[in-house]
């Protein structure tokens, strides 16, 4: 991994699935990195022809601390207020045990598929 030049360069890509939109994030979200996040989720969650779920895949989230996980609660209020649901996928074990600790593992439906 160290050899990566790209490791931890956070991605966060968007695309349409027939029920759903995939946000699919990858490297480290920290608090330099997870106004990408924030700024992603929000212009797709505004969207007038967003659907009512959105998924974000976490498969490839390297590391994600509280700035990360801010910018997925503050689209989860966002999304309730537009009548839309968010979904986590995937998530790592260092996400999962960030989501328990704090609790907002009550608050996102986690799938791994």
């Amino acid at each position: 991994m160290a050899d990566d030049p790209e490791a931890g360069i956070p991605r966060v890509q968007v695309e349409s699935a027939a029920r759903s939109i995939v946000v699919r994030v990858g490297g480290e979200m920290d608090i330099d990195r997870a106004p990408l996040l924030h700024e992603a989720l929000d212009s797709v969650i505004t969207r007038p022809d967003c659907p009512v779920e959105i998924v974000v895949d976490l498969a490839e989230l390297t590391f994600c601390d509280s700035s990360g996980l801010n910018a997925l609660l503050q689209a989860r209020l966002t999304a309730e207020q537009h009548g839309r649901r968010i979904r986590l996928l995937a998530p790592s074990p260092q996400v999962i045990r960030l989501l328990e600790v704090t609790g907002a593992d009550q608050l996102f439906p986690v799938t791994d598929t």
